[in-house]
């Protein structure tokens, strides 16, 4: 990168953290309260133009929560859409970022944004298609083929799949608003604080809760083998810090693929919390690559 440094904006429902850095041995990073977009975005600003007093930033990376917009050619590019979170829904990230800093721009969604970082410095390292998921107060997922996130008309929702729930032997009927009982619904941290009625960190290690949450996730696990087929499935959040989650996840998703396909690897992230701004940082990097690979293109004669 030639000594040039980034900047990195992990966007989260409840904080923003913002970092300016190479990678994860030299961020100089802060921490704001997710209040009103004004608010947030006003203290993300300051503190970019302080970084700036210490010498340029070549661009700047954005990883939000959303959904998003992630369209160049749409009118709201850089928008939060549809979110649940207060105050948020339609509101523009990047556009004050962009014309405040007059800085190249990155925008992505955070689980896209933290499996590029895993790509490129944690559990990833050698892998062009793989999984990332999270499993905290909400589930999300991104996913990397042939080392590009993957996008359609908008981005993957891996947390809304809808997966088979017996209300016999479940009657919880699920939190999420626009699904009740998708995956998100039903095996989120919020989800099973709602359905036990303490958090799930709080869980006795043999509370029957953690068989309930490990065959969940490995019916939505095997969904996304089937669909994706990953090499590697990378699972961090909260909820993932239960010692016994992890093995039942396995033993589940093997027994639902029932040797029709290969199992893929399951494996904890090596970033650790900060996965969603080193893969800000990440988006950073590539569109300065891009943007300096466009500008020399247009200087050959």
């Amino acid at each position: 990168m030639n000594g040039a440094r980034f900047g990195g904006v992990e966007a989260g429902g409840a904080k923003f953290v913002c970092a300016v850095g190479t990678g994860p041995r030299d961020l100089a990073r802060v921490v704001i309260a997710t209040t009103s977009p004004s608010d947030t975005l006003a203290q993300v600003i300051e503190f970019f133009r302080g970084a700036l007093k210490n010498g340029p930033l070549a661009a700047i990376g954005v990883a939000s929560f959303g959904p998003i917009d992630l369209d160049p050619g749409s009118p709201t590019f850089g928008h939060i859409t549809s979110t649940p979170k207060p105050g948020w829904a339609g509101a523009d990230v990047c556009g004050p970022i962009r014309r405040a800093l007059q800085l190249p721009i990155a925008f992505e969604t955070d689980v896209n944004a933290a499996a590029l970082a895993e790509y490129r410095w944690g559990a990833a390292q050698g892998l062009d298609d793989f999984l990332y998921i999270t499993v905290g107060t909400g589930i999300g997922g991104g996913a990397l083929v042939r080392g590009a996130p993957l996008h359609g008309r908008s981005h993957p929702e891996m947390g809304h799949m809808r997966i088979p729930h017996d209300p016999s032997a479940d009657p919880f009927p699920g939190t999420c608003p626009f699904h009740a009982d998708c995956l998100e619904g039903l095996a989120s941290g919020f989800a099973m604080e709602r359905r036990w009625g303490i958090k799930a960190e709080s869980l006795p290690a043999d509370h029957p809760g953690w068989l309930l949450e490990g065959q969940y996730l490995g019916l939505g696990l095997a969904n996304l083998a089937a669909v994706l087929s990953p090499r590697r499935i990378v699972m961090g959040g909260g909820v993932m810090h239960n010692r016994g989650l992890h093995s039942r996840i396995e033993e589940n998703l093997h027994q639902y693929l029932n040797g029709y396909i290969r199992t893929p690897e399951i494996v904890p992230p090596l970033l650790g919390d900060d996965a969603g701004v080193l893969g800000a940082i990440a988006l950073a990097q590539r569109v300065d690559e891009t943007t300096k690979a466009r500008s020399s293109h247009s200087q050959v004669p």
